[in-house]
């Protein structure tokens, strides 16, 4: 196959900005309870902030490769992908996601410098490790319907937690639920993502919570997903006394669930996939808000 030079469109489409919002979102919340607590540091704000936003961009380019050498990408429907489509050689997109990974592991080892405290080095090697087996491996925990509960995991409470843990010296209470809050918006925009693709992934033999559920099932997990996150904010309401004002971006995500269950076709869970994104950042900035002050 004959592959195009690469240019900046390429690399800005494979990393797939609409998506950078998730990785925004519990850094966020992880430094408003640092603020909270007096011990908000801007360099480690700047350093987790890169971390988080280069584990995505990571992990999009190396979705887009396994993907694309995998040939499931054959089938889709979305956006256009850099490896499946042929656009660009599948070595290069590897060499992008290592590149996009290195970024992040030389931001954390200056956080574990700065802080002392080693025991980072274990967070961020689990990190890489499903960033790379998402997709990647001999088996792919995203080809198990599993990708929602690791997205929860690392783009909800580890990267929140560890923002605030950073800072702060120990892992505030709250960032616990703040960390869910975040997670359950990661997790849902993963949802919505695969409920696009479903028909295309079955095809493909990718198994997908989507895939095993079906459409009708999906749907119903991803209300409460997007449902979870208010309760939390009613649970943090007894703490923090301007945290109920984020039930204010519940519109945004009522809108949201509208679009996915009257959506006719991938092209109306595209839209929801990128008001969903943007949503979680501004629910993370009203949460955020409520806590720090």
């Amino acid at each position: 196959m004959t592959h195009e030079k690469p240019t900046w469109r390429h690399w800005v489409q494979g990393a797939r900005l609409r998506t950078l919002p998730l990785a925004v979102s519990p850094v966020l919340l992880g430094s408003a309870s640092a603020v909270w607590a007096n011990a908000f540091d801007g360099w480690l704000f700047l350093l987790c902030l890169v971390v988080s936003l280069s584990l995505q961009v990571g992990v999009n380019y190396a979705n887009d490769y396994s993907d694309g050498i995998r040939g499931t990408d054959a089938y889709r429907v979305g956006p256009q992908r850099l490896t499946g489509s042929g656009l660009v050689a599948p070595d290069a997109v590897k060499r992008a996601a290592l590149l996009s990974f290195g970024v992040a592991v030389v931001a954390g080892l200056t956080i574990v410098g700065l802080t002392g405290l080693w025991w980072l080095l274990v967070v961020g090697a689990a990190a890489l490790l499903a960033a790379w087996r998402y997709t990647g491996g001999r088996r792919p925990y995203g080809y198990a319907g599993l990708g929602e509960v690791v997205v929860f995991v690392f783009f909800g409470l580890v990267a929140t937690t560890g923002t605030a843990g950073v800072m702060v010296g120990e892992i505030p209470f709250e960032t616990w639920l703040s960390g869910s809050a975040a997670g359950f918006f990661a997790a849902a925009v993963l949802l919505v993502n695969n409920l696009r693709d479903i028909d295309q992934d079955s095809k493909a033999a990718k198994r997908t919570l989507a895939v095993m559920m079906g459409p009708r099932n999906t749907r119903l997990v991803l209300m409460l997903l997007l449902v979870m996150p208010y309760l939390i904010v009613g649970v943090l309401s007894t703490l923090f006394i301007f945290a109920p004002f984020t039930f204010i971006t519940a519109i945004l995500t009522i809108i949201i669930m509208v679009i996915v269950v009257l959506a006719r076709g991938p092209q109306d869970l595209v839209t929801a996939l990128g008001l969903m994104s943007l949503n979680s950042v501004i629910f993370a900035l009203a949460l955020g808000g409520a806590i720090a002050f």
